[in-house]
């Protein structure tokens, strides 16, 4: 008599803004625990990031563009044999400048920025959620938004853009696991600080003098708790927007 022994399914999990920073480091630490990965991004695939599959597993897509986004969702799918995605992660996110870096508050922020920073940080994110909904309930999927510190104070350099779309995917996530929640998908958020990443804008370091940690925080100590998020460990959590700041919000 045989028994059969049938692998365990492979989980796959889509990122956002997967090219650098806290995208990057996701995409790493998922890869090494063995995840399938789809990224997705503005650009290319990364060359200097070879994970596993990586290139074969890219999406090229502009959040900006809802056609292309809905373009995106129908490729993601078509990606997904089996049709279960087990975690969404929706990263993404853009903060325009002005002249010289300057940060753009509600005054001097042009109404077309608006749109385009609330179609990238906000709208895309339900868009994503609402269109792989049957994929990620079907494999009892968990949905991670990123949102930020910006979102519950101002910032000396975020944008009033940048901040506001951030503060309303906080709401966002509230009403995702509460409709969601019945279906089997946990939706949580995390909320970066002062992350040490290559968008930092000069001056970082008088803030970091006020951090309790008197640390920048490192991609890589996201990417940890956005794993904590997307596997059993944190089956009960749900609905929740964790800090990752080194106490800068206290």
């Amino acid at each position: 008599m045989t028994l059969s022994m049938e692998a365990p399914r492979r989980r796959t999990m889509l990122l956002t803004g997967a090219s650098r920073g806290i995208g990057h480091a996701t995409v790493k630490r998922f890869s090494a625990a063995g995840w399938r990965v789809i990224s997705c991004s503005r650009q290319a695939f990364p060359e200097n990031c070879p994970w596993e599959m990586g290139a074969q597993d890219h999406i090229q897509v502009d959040l900006e563009d809802v056609q292309n986004t809905r373009e995106a969702i129908d490729e993601i799918r078509r990606r997904l044999e089996d049709g279960q995605l087990d975690a969404l992660v929706n990263n993404a996110g853009i903060s325009p400048k002005g002249e010289d870096g300057v940060r753009l508050g509600t005054l001097n922020t042009e109404l077309e920025d608006w749109h385009r920073v609330f179609q990238v940080n906000f709208f895309a994110p339900m868009m994503l959620a609402r269109g792989l909904m049957k994929e990620l309930e079907a494999a009892k999927g968990s949905i991670v938004n990123v949102t930020s510190i910006a979102g519950s104070r101002v910032h000396p350099f975020a944008g009033s853009a940048y901040a506001t779309s951030k503060a309303a995917l906080a709401g966002l996530t509230r009403e995702m696991a509460s409709d969601f929640g019945p279906i089997g998908i946990r939706v949580n958020s995390i909320s970066p600080g002062e992350i040490d990443t290559s968008i930092l804008s000069p001056g970082t370091d008088k803030i970091v003098e006020q951090i309790p940690m008197r640390r920048l925080g490192t991609p890589e100590e996201v990417a940890k708790a956005i794993y904590f998020l997307c596997t059993e460990q944190s089956s009960y959590v749900h609905g929740a927007e964790i800090h990752i700041n080194g106490g800068q919000h206290v």
